[in-house]
């Protein structure tokens, strides 16, 4: 671990100081857990009761709040950002050993970066190409013709296929999967025939991926993800399908093939979204909402029914089995109804 003073921190961090400055910190914690040398932060005055008894040794808070607090403080405007910010200089990744490990194994026409650290037994295949400061960790597979920006972190077994690319500052955290085939079949004879999946997934600067996260070639075009598009642990994109900029996906998605989703949306855990949709920029989609449509406007969609007793959702269930004959009695009622009203009194 690191260690700064207060001072130091806010030096690359900017916000205000209030209160001693030369605090020195070396660890980050929750407010409730925190002690000598952590730092914590406090997000809104919500929480002011448990940041006064906090034993922090200092807070990054709201430049907006204005309630004194027993600890020396950071003033920002966003804490959970400058948090963060300050979780990485204090919590810094563990590195590996400069160069490549000796049980490494690097194909022909392999060109390592500058400064690339190559963990034990990974595997680059022939004619890739690596960028300065990127780290590849143990058990990582990189296929043949694969490109990989600058200053990119590879977990221990994440797989990129042949052919792939990264942009820079790309995460793959343990056991994702860039690349693999798309589930591409034909029906012929009697049986499924596979069809060869020949494109690519080209992924841009500043995206992560979680652990176990799989994200299949394209059939001919390329499956994309643009820049700063942020995926959670196992969550499934089939090919063909295309992730906007600085779209946030959540744990357990899945996205069938040829799907197009748009910039600065937010996918809540365990939606399931179908095959060739197109859902414009700005949209949210709550956790375990099944959409089956295009959405062209931007705003927040759900569709899964709210959990209730067993024994009430049975009812409902059976209600719905019938909902066709019903809408189909209202209508014939509604005519009824209007039919009566036309009659003169």
């Amino acid at each position: 671990m690191a260690a700064f003073t207060l001072a130091e921190l806010q030096a690359r961090l900017g916000g205000e100081i209030r209160g001693d400055g030369s605090v020195l910190l070396d660890d980050v914690s929750s407010l409730s857990r925190a002690g000598a040398g952590q730092l914590g932060f406090l997000v809104s005055g919500k929480h002011l009761a448990e940041a006064r008894a906090s034993s922090a040794a200092a807070l990054v808070i709201p430049a907006s709040l204005d309630q004194t607090l027993p600890m020396p403080c950071l003033a920002v405007a966003n804490p959970h950002a400058v948090f963060a910010r300050a979780t990485t200089l204090l919590r810094p990744e563990p590195d590996l050993a400069p160069g490549a490990h000796p049980s490494a194994v690097i194909g022909d026409d392999v060109v390592l970066g500058e400064g690339v650290r190559v963990g034990p037994g990974a595997v680059i295949g022939a004619g890739s190409r690596i960028g300065a400061g990127s780290r590849i960790g143990a058990l990582v597979s990189i296929g043949p013709g694969c490109e990989i920006g600058r200053d990119c972190l590879l977990h221990a077994r994440a797989c990129v296929q042949h052919g792939c690319q990264l942009g820079d500052r790309v995460i793959l955290h343990p056991g994702c999967v860039i690349g693999s085939d798309g589930f591409g079949l034909a029906w012929e004879a009697g049986r499924w025939l596979k069809v060869p999946q020949v494109g690519r997934v080209v992924i841009g600067d500043d995206v992560e991926i979680g652990a176990n996260t799989t994200i299949d070639r394209g059939a001919l075009d390329d499956t994309v993800i643009e820049p700063g598009a942020k995926l959670d642990n196992l969550i499934h994109i089939a090919h063909n399908c295309r992730i906007g900029r600085h779209t946030a996906i959540a744990a357990c998605v899945g996205m069938a093939g040829s799907t197009q989703i748009g910039a600065n949306c937010q996918i809540a855990g365990a939606a399931m979204i179908s095959g060739h949709l197109d859902i414009c920029d700005r949209v949210t989609l709550t956790g375990g909402a099944l959409i089956a449509k295009d959405i062209r406007e931007p705003g927040t969609y759900s569709s899964a029914m709210p959990f209730m007793p067993h024994r009430e959702w049975l009812r409902n269930a059976a209600h719905l089995r019938h909902l066709d004959q019903m809408a189909q009695r209202i209508k014939e009622l509604e005519k009824v109804l209007y039919k009566q009203a036309q009659q003169p009194e």
